[in-house]
């Protein structure tokens, strides 16, 4: 039966039965990758392996995605897209007074408490990021794509921090310091993985005191430039 809707009602009818079957398996591959990723590795997770996990033929999974690299950067796509949600929501009220600690604090507490609730996406993306297996081109630029989408929320967060400075100042600080700020992240997050009572929230508070510490420097350093 074609979709379409139903006679006098207005309503959509029920897709067909076939591509709900389609996008059942398409997220059962997604999410069976997730899970023998994070226990066999890059090298380890095989089409083969997929298959037995499932118990999808192979060409379900080339159906849907192709390559071993179009699945993996599809897992990838996909928690990103969760992880960057919530990245969203838990900055959606940022605090407009304070003190620049204050403003610093309140957005890498935010941040860490969404690292904190996605440890698999977060070990899958080191997981890529460190095997010279995925150096293909889809798995690659999907990394790139997650990088740069971090660096752009750390210049938000230090931007907004520094906001009381103008918005070229702020600019300038938040472009200097991103790289450093998601350096910090990332260390916090392996920390945290080898030594589970290191959580990320306890070591907010040093990489905040670096943060403001390095960011008022670089707001005089650059004042001072703006005077010559």
């Amino acid at each position: 039966m074609k979709s379409g809707t139903k006679a006098g009602t207005g309503e959509p009818t029920e897709p067909p039965s076939g591509n709900r079957r389609g996008r059942r398996s398409k997220e059962e591959i997604l999410d069976a990758t997730a899970r023998v990723m994070a226990l066999r590795g890059y090298a380890g997770t095989t089409i083969s392996t997929i298959t037995a996990e499932t118990g999808l033929p192979r060409s379900a999974i080339y159906h849907h995605f192709h390559s071993k690299g179009g699945l993996l950067s599809a897992v990838m796509a996909r928690g990103a897209g969760e992880f960057f949600a919530a990245m969203r929501a838990a900055h959606s009220d940022p605090p407009a007074g304070g003190t620049h600690r204050e403003r610093m604090a309140w957005y890498l507490d935010r941040t860490a408490e969404v690292f904190t609730a996605n440890p698999e996406f977060m070990r899958l993306h080191f997981l890529l990021l460190l095997s010279d297996e995925a150096a293909e081109a889809e798995v690659a630029e999907m990394n790139q794509q997650v990088r740069d989408e971090g660096r752009s929320y750390m210049r938000v967060m230090i931007s907004s921090a520094f906001a009381d400075q103008g918005p070229e100042i702020a600019a300038a600080v938040a472009e200097e310091l991103d790289y450093f700020t998601i350096a910090g992240f990332d260390g916090a997050f392996i920390a945290s993985q080898a030594d589970p009572g290191r959580t990320i929230a306890a070591q907010m508070a040093h990489l905040t005191d670096a943060m403001v510490a390095l960011g008022e420097a670089a707001v005089e350093r650059h004042k001072a430039l703006a005077a010559q």
